[in-house]
């Protein structure tokens, strides 16, 4: 029998070690490796080109083949990812593990909340999702926190060192992933008998042959991304959501990205640097509490309120006061958390199941095709100003 507590518990466990990291501060690492931050903003770039090219794909292959294989190859290429920047010794080993890391925030963008809200759905309880992802978000920005908190010790130990214990810390996380079960939720099937198919290896419905070629795989994802695109075609509300809250999420990412370079530029000493971005994520913690008091207010003050907040961070980074700009980045990721938290319970409620990864993947590409664009412009702005 599916246990609903145990899956979210799993699914909470793997957020927490996921997103706990010696190598969080990874601006602050390739600058003190002498590295511009230019460059930075260069190798950020490559992260999400990759992003862009991989995010549907991916999604895709979650709803097709399943959620719990995609976040088991997500972790596979996190731990890829930190091995070569381990054995990096120059920007182009840098770049190269760029695509890797990329491609784990791929496999793991849409699999982890679709998988969640469908194992919801199978119990009836999708209305408990917004403070899931609220849970969720809580875990991102403490562990971020946390991880920044550790940059001193980064730095003191050396990327090497760093990034060996990321990597093995990534293969904690494989095992966890390996411990969930896979959902599925047939909307179909849903109104016809008035219950939701829990998909297991052995009871999948497609079992007319377990050997697939390359093109029949490639039709089948063709197929199913032009069902995904037909759904937003039909409705603009979801497509304007994804873009609207991308943009928020990309101005205050960037934000607390380069504050990390700006704030030691202002003179922060290395030890009061990892406090300072700790205090900085868990703006994001008090955002993501603030929405769920906030269920009755409309999403277009959330929005409004939200979008003034990050605007009103990067005005106080360009203070160069310190205490000033620490309170810049708090309240950008308050509001970043906010409305990411809003907008993906509006957007869930809103996705048939079956497309559900997908969907969510399509949501991440709109993001990284903002972060093309705005990183290294971000660059050049917080190099100058």
């Amino acid at each position: 029998m599916f246990n609903l507590k145990k899956q979210i518990r799993t699914l909470y466990i793997a957020g927490i070690l996921g997103n706990l990291s010696i190598t969080g501060a990874w601006v602050v690492i390739l600058s003190a490796r002498g590295f511009s931050l230019v460059q930075i903003g260069f190798a950020e770039t490559i992260f999400h080109i990759t992003s862009l090219i991989c995010e549907i794909p991916s999604g895709m292959l979650a709803d097709v083949y399943g959620r719990k294989k995609m976040l088991v190859i997500s972790r596979i290429m996190a731990i890829l990812g930190d091995i070569i920047m381990f054995l990096s010794t120059d920007f182009f080993l840098v770049c190269l593990s760029m695509p890797f890391h990329a491609l784990s925030y791929n496999f793991a963008s849409g699999s982890g909340d679709a998988l969640a809200y469908d194992s919801m759905k199978l119990c009836g309880a999708e209305k408990g999702y917004e403070k899931y992802s609220s849970n969720q978000s809580i875990i991102y920005r403490v562990g971020s926190g946390i991880s920044t908190l550790l940059a001193g010790l980064a730095l003191y130990l050396g990327y090497k060192k760093a990034y060996l214990i990321s990597a093995l810390m990534g293969v904690i996380t494989l095992i966890v992933n390996c411990m969930l079960v896979e959902v599925r939720c047939d909307d179909n099937k849903a109104e016809e008998t008035g219950k939701v198919a829990l998909m297991t290896p052995e009871n999948k419905t497609n079992t007319k042959s377990t050997k697939v070629t390359t093109l029949a795989m490639v039709k089948k994802l063709g197929l199913f991304f032009a069902d995904s695109i037909k759904f937003l075609f039909h409705n603009p509300y979801a497509t304007r959501l994804m873009f609207l809250n991308s943009f928020v999420g990309a101005v205050d990412i960037l934000l607390l990205f380069f504050l990390q370079s700006k704030l030691k530029t202002a003179g922060i000493s290395n030890t009061l640097l990892g406090p300072a971005l700790l205090v900085m994520e868990l703006g994001g913690v008090i955002g993501a509490r603030l929405i769920l008091k906030a269920k009755k207010v409309r999403y277009g003050v959330i929005f409004a309120i939200c979008t003034a907040g990050v605007l009103a961070g990067i005005l106080l980074e360009h203070t160069a006061i310190i205490p000033l700009m620490v309170l810049g980045g708090f309240i950008s990721s308050m509001s970043d958390d906010a409305i990411q938290i809003r907008t993906d319970a509006k957007l869930q409620d809103i996705f048939p199941s079956e497309q559900r990864a997908t969907l969510i993947s399509i949501s991440s590409f709109t993001f990284s095709v903002i972060m093309i664009i705005l990183s290294p412009i971000a660059g050049f702005f917080f190099e100058l100003w």
